[in-house]
């Protein structure tokens, strides 16, 4: 592969690896983040480390108010579940209403504007179980979207959505980030961190996240709240 590619870089373990994939691939790698009034907003901080660490020059910050459309724990007064058992089983309250189809907007809009086609998003299986805005036929559907709606797709162009990590387990994802230098201490995960770089340890997140470096046997470096 070569080219450009743009990566929606959040700051978590999963984008990550996906930008560490990416750059491992061969693209020339541009990343963008979002401040969409997101409770946990510290995360932006470690895009930041996670793009500096991967030596990414173009590193965007872009602003969303999802906080004034609402909906969601992570973008209302709504409090984030934690110590839950059945992570996965239906689509929880973490779910913030068309958050990748917005994402995805503004990625292609700065692909467009950069003359890249590539989409990098790190979506996995453990997501798209319990957000549909993760799946598998998801992401296809927004490639047809992407080449319909934009002036460089009337001219010929086609956009791909990569999803290198879609079919990976959390520790999975653990060992591909590894095996490509991912400083996983730099990415945070939590739905509610207590500080910067500080997991609660209890949310949906944060014992996917524990538990991958578990299965993966990976020493986790992060650090944890509770």
């Amino acid at each position: 592969m070569a080219g450009r590619a743009v990566v929606l870089l959040s700051g978590g373990l999963d984008s990550a690896t996906a930008a560490a994939w990416a750059k491992a691939a061969g693209f020339e790698v541009a990343a963008l983040s979002v401040d969409y009034g997101q409770r946990h907003r510290l995360e932006l901080e470690a895009a930041h480390l996670v793009a500096r660490q991967l030596e990414i020059a173009d590193h965007r910050i872009v602003a969303v108010d999802l906080h004034a459309i609402g909906g969601s724990a992570l973008t209302d007064d709504v409090p984030v579940p934690r110590d839950r058992e059945a992570i996965g089983a239906d689509i929880p309250v973490t779910y913030v209403p068309a958050r990748n189809t917005v994402f995805l907007a503004l990625l292609t809009g700065f692909a467009e504007v950069i003359g890249a086609t590539d989409l990098v998003i790190g979506v996995n299986a453990q997501d798209y179980s319990g957000y549909p805005d993760c799946r598998p036929e998801f992401l296809r559907a927004f490639e047809a979207v992407a080449r319909l709606g934009t002036r460089a797709g009337a001219e010929g162009a086609r956009f791909s959505v990569h999803a290198p990590l879609l079919h990976l387990s959390k520790a999975g994802i653990v060992r591909l980030g590894s095996s490509l230098g991912v400083d996983f201490a730099a990415t945070l995960s939590c739905y509610d961190p207590p500080a910067a770089l500080v997991h609660c340890g209890r949310c949906d997140a944060c014992r996917l996240r524990r538990a991958g470096f578990a299965e993966a046997g990976v020493p986790d470096p992060s650090s944890y709240e509770s």
